[in-house]
């Protein structure tokens, strides 16, 4: 049975990201049950970006790319309005920043992982 007092936990996940697999482990250790979102094979929407920065508490998507991406550069980013970059995180996933753990609608970037355990 589901009550409204379950807590939920969510882990945006890159299987390839040692970082990532670092908190998927450490979420587990702690015995913490976590829906994994593998964005990569699921991308996110605009609204569920727009949904982490405000679980993140950011009003800038910035802090949400990843800056050394190869297509971070290609796509000429650096000056990008945070429109643009939301955009872009849409259509190229692999510029999320990895991992992110959200808790009944508080969030925090895993790095390092163990910042995870700020929102457990």
């Amino acid at each position: 049975m589901t009550t409204s007092a379950e807590v939920t936990t969510t882990l945006w996940h890159n299987a390839r990201c040692s970082k990532s697999r670092q908190a998927k482990t450490l979420l587990e250790e702690l015995g913490v049950e976590a829906e994994v979102r593998e964005y990569l094979k699921e991308p996110p929407t605009r609204e569920e970006l727009e949904a982490l920065m405000a679980a993140l508490g950011l009003d800038d998507p910035r802090p949400l790319v990843r800056t050394g991406e190869d297509a971070y550069r290609q796509l000429g980013l650096a000056d990008a309005t945070a429109d643009e970059l939301l955009d872009a995180l849409v259509d190229n996933p692999i510029l999320l920043q990895r991992p992110i753990v959200v808790r009944d609608g508080v969030a925090v970037i895993g790095r390092p992982p163990e910042d995870i355990t700020t929102v457990l």
